[in-house]
C-alpha cells in the first residue's frame, strides 16, 4: 500500500464538530483520521461500534466519538445525531460517506437489490443532511462533503442500482449546494475511483468465485479504467475531503471532484 504524508500545516478545524457516516472502516475511517488531525471534534456513525475505538481514534478519543446507527432509518439518525450533539455541540461538518455497491445483472436487479442501494447510498444521505443542515445554517457556517463514486459520474455494467444511487446524490448535491449558496454552506461531492478499501476486496472475491480468474486478474479488470492503473487510497479520498472543509475552499460548491487517476477526464 502506498503511504502518503497526512501531517496537516495547521489545525484549521479545530473546534468544529465533524460528523462521518461509515467512519469505522476505509474511506470512513482515513476520514475521520484526518479532519482530527486538522483540529475537529469528530463524531463517526458506524453500524458496529470497532473494537478499541479503531485506528482513526488513535491517540486522540477525547477528540472522537463512535455511535452505533443505521442510516437507513430516520428515527435511528436523529437519535444519533441527538447522541453527538451532546457530546460536540452542533453540527458544523458533516461527511456523508456510508454505502454498500451490489451487483447484479439489470434483468436479475430485482426491488430488493435497487431498494437496498436507495436506501444506503441516497435515503442515508438525505436523512443525515436533513440531520446536520440545521445547525450550519443557525451558525451560517457548514460543510456538507458527500462521498459518491466514479460511478455516479459515468456508468458502470452490472451495477446499475448502484450507479442510478450515485448519480442521484450527485443530483442532490448540486440541488442543495444552490439552495445554500448565501448561508454560508457548502455542499459538494467526492468521487473515489475503485479504492484500496474492503468493498473492493469482496468485488475481487466475487469476480474470483464467479469466473475462475486469478486476484491479480480480477483486481487489473476493476482498475483497467484507471489511467494509472492502480486503486485509489482511502487517505488519497480523505485529502479532498479535508480539503473542501478547510479555510480556503469557501467558493467551491455544487462540485464534483473526481479521485479516479484521470478515470473521468
Amino acid at each position: 500500500m502506498t503511504q502518503h504524508s497526512q501531517t496537516p500545516p495547521e489545525r484549521g478545524l479545530a473546534g468544529k464538530h465533524a460528523l462521518v457516516t461509515g467512519g469505522s472502516r476505509g474511506i470512513g475511517a482515513a476520514v475521520a483520521k484526518l479532519l482530527l488531525k486538522y483540529g475537529a471534534l469528530v463524531s463517526v456513525l458506524c453500524r458496529n461500534r470497532p473494537a478499541a475505538n479503531a485506528d482513526a481514534a488513535r491517540g486522540t478519543s477525547r477528540d472522537l466519538d463512535y455511535i452505533t446507527a443505521d442510516v437507513t432509518n430516520s428515527a435511528d439518525v436523529s437519535r444519533a445525531f441527538s447522541e453527538a450533539r451532546s457530546r460536540f455541540g452542533s453540527l458544523n461538518i458533516l461527511v456523508n460517506n456510508a454505502g454498500q455497491a451490489l451487483s447484479a445483472p439489470f434483468l436479475k436487479t430485482d426491488l430488493a437489490i435497487w431498494r437496498s442501494m436507495a436506501a444506503i447510498n441516497l435515503d442515508g444521505t438525505f436523512y443525515c443532511t436533513q440531520a446536520a443542515l440545521p445547525d450550519m445554517l443557525e451558525t451560517r457556517w457548514g460543510r456538507i462533503v458527500n462521498i459518491a463514486s466514479t460511478a455516479g459520474l459515468v456508468g458502470y455494467a452490472y451495477v446499475s442500482a448502484y450507479c442510478a444511487s450515485k448519480h442521484a446524490v450527485i443530483g442532490l448535491t448540486r440541488s442543495l449546494a444552490l439552495e445554500v449558496a448565501t448561508k454560508g454552506v457548502t455542499v459538494n461531492a467526492v468521487c473515489p475511483g475503485y479504492t484500496e478499501t474492503d468493498m473492493v476486496k469482496e468485488s475481487v472475491d466475487k469476480i474470483v468465485a464467479k469466473t475462475g480468474r486469478s486476484r491479480d486478474q480480477a483486481l487489473a479488470d476493476l482498475v483497467a479504467r484507471n489511467p494509472q492503473k492502480r486503486l485509489i487510497q482511502p487517505e488519497e479520498v480523505a485529502n479532498a475531503v479535508a480539503w473542501l472543509c478547510l479555510p480556503g475552499s469557501e467558493a467551491v460548491t455544487g462540485q464534483t471532484i473526481a479521485v479516479s487517476g484521470g478515470e473521468t477526464i
